[in-house]
């Protein structure tokens, strides 16, 4: 329990960014129609079951498309 204690100040922001992330992305990719690669279900997907940082960062590399 001491342990969680002590880690707890330096894993509350980023579980805080991680869940910023994941939103910024679901509504980047639910509000847009056309991506790089890939189809909208296929990245909900990815980036639901990718949660911990990397779905949302491929997303932005590889998904994205640029306007």
């Amino acid at each position: 329990m001491e342990a969680i204690k002590e880690i707890l100040p330096f894993l509350i922001p980023l579980v805080v960014v991680e869940f910023v992330l994941l939103g910024v992305t679901l509504r980047h990719i639910l509000t847009h129609q056309q991506y790089k690669r890939g189809s909208r279900g296929l990245w909900l997907i990815i980036v639901i079951v990718g949660m911990n940082f990397v779905g949302p960062i491929l997303y932005f590399l590889l998904g994205k498309e640029d306007a």
